[in-house]
């Protein structure tokens, strides 16, 4: 375990902090952007050069506006549910790797053979708030699972019909997409051996290198599905769902606190982002371009930037398809996480052991991924979108009503 630095570990906290909510501020212009051009309009342009500045507008008309609190609210819940959204949301920052990492050394049989490990160890630099823990990514899940409390207490407090009906839907979906989520990167810590984020990118750097993506990619759908639920993004934003609930759960939220509740969705997205990063697509590593130079300090900037290239990357992606794929209905959403994406993680999981106990070749986990995906998608062709869209059967009203009414049963 690394020694605790309290300048070193400030500064990392502010560098990161500041980074990431900048970033997420220029993640909703991007946002704004992207859906122009893919709706054919020209987006923002007025604030800035090329809208550039628009960000800085947008967050200025947050703090300036009036701080307006409802008289039939629950003011101290009311006024915690945007920290404990935020807060929470910050936390999982605290194991996520942004740069440069080299892996705490191993336990040792000899205790001098241990302590000069110890000593190389220390004098490597590692972009990460809380480097060597090794239950990193365990920590991640329990922390971006407490996000809820924030929605749960924005809901109830609110004393809204619509914001309480927001509520009880994040909280049924989070905890659903939350397994999935959670199996799915099982399989990426039976070939690790490892729970640290750290010795999952040495993993990949070390073994030739080769990326998880090429033996996990259903693990990968599964992982970026269930994490863009998680944060509440399109198509599974049921509990804002404007068209149906107003606002959803920050419905009676307006200025600087309605501005945290939406800066936890982006946190969240950012946190996800660079966690498939580690996990799926080689962290820091691009196929060499890491180790083109021999000083030290150029080559972290250059991991540096290949992890937060990949992170923003992922980010485009994601709002790429936020403007893609329309919303779910609520009961398809629920379908997908309980009767699709369970039980292939679980089928996934399975392949991942039998393997491993085998000794077979990882190669064998792409083959088989790729043989549950067409399975996955023959059976739905076969069941004709049953599964996720169950029919009603439609059958004639009693004698002596109009002809052509009909109703479902």
């Amino acid at each position: 375990m690394p020694p605790f630095d309290p300048l070193y570990t400030a500064i990392v906290i502010v560098c990161l902090v500041g980074g990431v909510l900048g970033l997420c501020a220029f993640l909703t212009l991007s946002e704004r952007k992207l859906s122009a051009w893919m709706q054919d309009r020209v987006g923002p342009n007025r604030v800035g050069p090329g809208g550039l500045l628009q960000p800085m507008a947008d967050g200025g008309k947050f703090f300036l506006k009036e701080e307006v609190i409802p008289d039939h609210v629950d003011k101290i819940f009311y006024i915690m549910a945007p920290a404990v959204a935020v807060g929470t949301a910050l936390l999982t920052l605290a194991v996520v790797p942004f740069g440069s990492t080299t892996p705490a050394p191993e336990p040792s049989a000899s205790v001098a053979h241990f302590e000069q490990q110890q000593a190389e160890y220390q004098q490597h630099f590692s972009f990460v708030m809380n480097p060597g823990m090794d239950i990193g990514v365990l920590y991640l899940f329990a922390v971006g699972s407490l996000a809820v409390y924030g929605v749960i207490l924005a809901g109830w407090s609110a004393n809204n019909k619509y914001s309480l009906l927001g509520s009880l839907r994040a909280s049924a979906q989070i905890i659903s997409y939350e397994i999935p989520l959670g199996m799915s990167v099982i399989g990426v810590f039976l070939i690790c051996g490892s729970l640290n984020p750290e010795k999952i990118i040495a993993w990949q750097t070390d073994n030739g290198p080769y990326w998880l993506i090429l033996f996990q990619p259903l693990a990968l759908m599964l992982f970026m599905t269930s994490s863009y639920a998680e944060a509440n993004r399109l198509p599974f934003d049921l509990p804002e769902a404007e068209q149906e609930l107003v606002g959803g759960y920050h419905t009676e939220y307006s200025a600087l606190k309605l501005g945290l509740m939406l800066l936890s969705e982006y946190v969240h997205l950012i946190a996800g982002s660079f966690m498939l990063s580690v996990m799926f697509l080689g962290g820091w590593s691009l196929f060499g371009l890491e180790a083109v130079s021999d000083d030290p300090i150029i080559a972290a900037v250059i991991k540096l930037l290949i992890l937060c290239g990949k992170m923003f990357a992922l980010c485009v992606f994601a709002q790429l398809v936020r403007w893609t794929i329309p919303r779910f209905r609520f009961d398809q959403l629920m379908n997908i996480a309980w009767k699709v994406l369970l039980p292939l993680a679980l089928m996934n999981l399975i392949c991942v052991m039998v393997v491993k106990q085998l000794g077979a070749p990882l190669i064998v986990l792409t083959i088989t991924s790729g043989v549950l995906v067409i399975g996955a998608g023959l059976f739905s062709v076969w069941t004709a979108g049953s599964v996720t869209n169950p029919k009603r059967k439609v059958v004639k009203l009693p004698a002596g009503i109009p002809a052509g009414v009909t109703y479902a049963s």
